[in-house]
């Protein structure tokens, strides 16, 4: 760790000053935001009977609900997403000649192999767990609740992926409609919901993985046009979100949960609109306080540790609920349940979170410390060379599949001999394959400094 803040604390002295740091912080602070809203939402816990189970402080605290307001922050990382996704796109097409073919191909390459390439390692890890615990004798029930909560993070890279696909015609779209090319995925998703609530019809409501994430993708090319540049006018942005928000969750139709909620539907698997309007009200907040946090992170301190989380943003993201999985096995099969035995939502339960938090950290550090080099270790996509157009279209479509399958199906098998459905797994390696890349890992490369998140 010690190696890997001097690293960061080198690279953090090496940034361009017109680089807006605000965006790096808000990316890092996301997932955190997720990642120590997973590890106090999710509880395990030892019943009156002896037997493990399976908790979540959203069922027995509704009061937690309003938590999510503060913990689901994907519509943040979408705002992100925006504003990096046009920067790298306007840089590339800036280099490129006129009449320079698959640009637009090698671009969404890059980026998808980027995301992608730190998720093998994960993948494959948890389908030799899955394949072992199967032939262990293991209870089939207990692997696929093992390997569905380790494997949670995974359906956001999916959405990211395809929301990132849509870049160069969200670009026209900016360019053409401005605050136009925000506002029209906000009848967009209010007609998706509409068709799914009243009228039931099936599947309508994952339209809004789009509507909902690209809407909120939209707002990162605002931001970097300057359109949030007056602290009035952000929060103002934000009042009116909220005042939205309330109004269609506490006094109408939406849970207030952003999440889950137990007794009735997600906001979030699929989006709604309430998510949209969540995201909207962080959207704003976040732009607000921009000034007050620039100032922040002059300090460089501050910005080490920025850059450093950065450099392993995806490590933390996706393996966190693996240590969370691992912690708590090594529990009830070394210690045999030692602290399990606050329910959630109860009193001792709270007290005990800050060292349960502690000791899942403890558990990431060692994830960290061996796959955080994965995250930019890797080559140049085919070579150099630029991808067909057919295979960039499969090959998209078929890790976008794959991840989202790997999150709603789970790789755990209930039927067959091995346990594990090999062709989740087999999905993002296919399309991986098809575009030019794949789980091998390069000797790692020396980031520049306009490259530290």
């Amino acid at each position: 760790m010690l190696r890997m803040w001097s690293k960061a604390r080198e690279l953090a002295e090496m940034t361009p000053p017109e680089r807006n740091r605000w965006v790096d912080f808000l990316r890092a602070v996301s997932i955190m935001a997720v990642v120590v809203g997973h590890w106090m939402m999710a509880g395990l816990y030892v019943g009156a009977d002896g037997q493990l189970q399976r908790g979540d402080l959203l069922t027995v605290a509704p009061w937690a609900h309003w938590l999510t307001w503060g913990f689901q922050v994907m519509p943040v990382f979408f705002l992100v997403g925006g504003y990096a996704n046009q920067v790298s796109w306007a840089a590339t097409t800036a280099k490129a000649a006129p009449d320079q073919p698959g640009v637009y191909r090698d671009w969404l390459a890059s980026r998808v192999q980027r995301l992608v390439t730190p998720t093998f390692p994960v993948l494959l890890l948890w389908a030799a767990l899955a394949l072992a615990m199967t032939q262990a004798g293991l209870p089939r029930a207990q692997v696929r609740m093992a390997t569905e909560a380790a494997l949670i993070p995974v359906w956001f890279l999916a959405v990211y992926l395809l929301v990132t696909a849509f870049t160069p015609l969200a670009q026209r779209l900016w360019t053409r409609l401005g605050w136009g090319s925000f506002a029209l995925f906000v009848p967009l998703a209010m007609v998706t919901d509409w068709l799914r609530f009243v009228h039931d019809v099936p599947w309508i409501g994952f339209a809004n993985f789009l509507w909902v994430f690209i809407g909120l993708h939209q707002l990162g090319f605002a931001w970097r046009a300057g359109r949030f540049g007056r602290q009035w006018f952000a929060w103002g942005w934000f009042a009116v979100s909220l005042a939205i928000l309330v109004a269609i969750t506490v006094y109408g139709f939406y849970p207030v949960s952003m999440v889950s909620a137990p007794d009735g539907f997600s906001n979030s698997l699929p989006p709604t609109l309430a998510l949209f309007a969540l995201g909207c009200m962080q959207v704003g907040l976040v732009l607000a306080l921009e000034p007050a946090g620039r100032r922040m992170l002059e300090s460089v301190r501050v910005w080490t540790a920025t850059v450093l989380m950065n450099g392993m943003i995806m490590t933390v993201f996706l393996w966190h609920l693996t240590a969370f999985v691992l912690v708590m096995a090594a529990d009830w099969l070394l210690l045999g349940g030692w602290g399990l035995e606050p329910v959630p939502g109860t009193g001792p339960w709270w007290v005990t979170r800050p060292l349960w938090i502690v000791i899942y950290v403890i558990a990431l550090l060692p994830l960290i410390a061996i796959f955080a080099r994965h995250e930019r270790s890797f080559g140049p996509v085919r070579g150099g060379r630029t991808v067909p157009r057919l295979r960039a279209v499969l090959g998209v479509l078929a890790i976008c599949a794959g991840l989202g399958a790997t999150a709603g199906l789970t790789i755990a098998s209930p039927e067959g001999v091995s346990g594990v459905r090999w062709w989740v797994i087999a999905l993002p390696l296919v399309g991986a394959a098809l575009m030019g890349f794949g789980p091998v890992y390069f000797p790692r490369q020396r980031p520049d400094a306009n490259e530290v998140a």
